[in-house]
């Protein structure tokens, strides 16, 4: 397909039922702003800088390992991304999607941009982590962060193809929409590229993500994953996320370096033991690190709420964790920090609670 300019409206373009061009987009941006909700409004902050005549555009981060910050992006970037999502997904004007995630953030950004330049019929609907589909309403497209999904299960059969980030996906969940009749996608991408780059389908045999066309993907001597994609950056991006590349296409993520625990000369990361416990689990928890005399660092489990359910000698009992895996402490913490898409701030939930 070829990459339309960034200030083409495709003519199939609607939003909410009606059609758009660029006059009628500005008349929406502005009442948005003056007289709408917080997430329309922020839905109309970002079509006014869309549809301006500068080249680049700020986005915010999400925070989620350190505090969040602004990037200056190019539209046209944004533009290249939104046509690769559609032929990865055989997405086509006049079909529908639907919006529910914020617009202060890049995924909420990213699905407007899909839908002027693919000519989507494009529903607005609150960006709240309980989204309510119209009844009757089908979606050839949507995009969701976990919680958002684990809260609207029933309505999943108005979705033909959903795309799930933002957030780690509980096995719970991973479970359920294996058997769903959506076609669910988990994603990989951040905001530095512009949403995902690449993408796994969600079900029992898929563990391997795989870029979307022109991405390609490689390790530094960390073991950290390096994307090249030129649509988004002339230099390959290092990210902090240790992976086991597959090809130059296709990766397993294993977890952050910053959260990676080093145990007696044995590097742990908590992702993956905390894919080991999550069907025992109950409540919400995070593995993390504590410093050991003698293996140097040794995990803890942080759960949130009053009290645990469980000992240590019943994590040991349940058999799920080698012994050199088993936390060293369970602590236990009123509430954990969160981003908006539900992300646990790891760090910062630590700080907060035990300074």
């Amino acid at each position: 397909m070829k990459i339309p300019h960034f200030s083409k409206i495709h003519n199939r373009f609607q939003l909410n039922g009606h059609p758009m061009d660029r006059e009628t987009l500005l008349d929406v941006a502005y009442s948005f702003v003056k007289e709408g909700e917080v997430f329309e409004q922020e839905l109309g902050d970002f079509l006014f800088y869309w549809l301006d005549s500068q080249s680049h555009i700020r986005v915010k981060t999400s925070g989620a390992t350190g505090s969040p910050k602004n990037l200056e992006v190019s539209k046209q970037a944004m533009v290249h991304s939104a046509v690769l999502t559609g032929e990865y997904f055989n997405l086509e004007p006049g079909q529908r999607a639907l919006h529910c995630l914020p617009a202060s953030f890049i995924a909420g950004k990213m699905m407007l941009v899909r839908a002027m330049i693919l000519g989507l019929s494009l529903d607005i609907i609150p960006p709240t982590t309980t989204p309510q589909l119209s009844k009757g309403s089908t979606y050839d497209f949507a995009a969701m962060i976990p919680v958002q999904v684990s809260n609207c299960l029933s309505q999943l059969k108005q979705l033909r193809t959903l795309i799930i980030g933002g957030a780690p996906l509980p096995s719970k969940l991973r479970a359920t929409l294996e058997t769903s009749h959506t076609g669910a996608y988990e994603t990989y991408g951040m905001t530095e590229t512009l949403s995902h780059v690449a993408i796994r389908p969600i079900t029992s045999t898929h563990k391997v993500f795989t870029t979307l066309p022109s991405v390609g993907v490689a390790t530094d001597e960390e073991g950290c994953l390096v994307i090249t994609a030129p649509h988004v950056s002339p230099t390959p991006i290092t990210t902090k996320d240790v992976v086991d590349c597959q090809s130059a296409t296709s990766f397993t993520y294993l977890g952050r370096k910053d959260f990676m625990i080093n145990s007696g000369g044995r590097k742990l990361h908590p992702e993956q033991l905390e894919e080991k416990l999550s069907p025992l689990v109950s409540c919400p928890f995070f593995i993390h690190k504590m410093a050991d005399d003698t293996y140097g660092e040794r995990p803890i489990l942080v759960l949130e709420g009053e009290k645990a359910p469980f000992s240590k000698a019943d994590l040991k009992a349940w058999g799920v964790l080698e012994k050199w895996e088993l936390p060293e402490q369970i602590i236990c913490l009123k509430s954990f920090k969160r981003t908006s898409s539900g992300k646990v701030q790891r760090v910062a939930t630590l700080e907060k609670a035990l300074g």
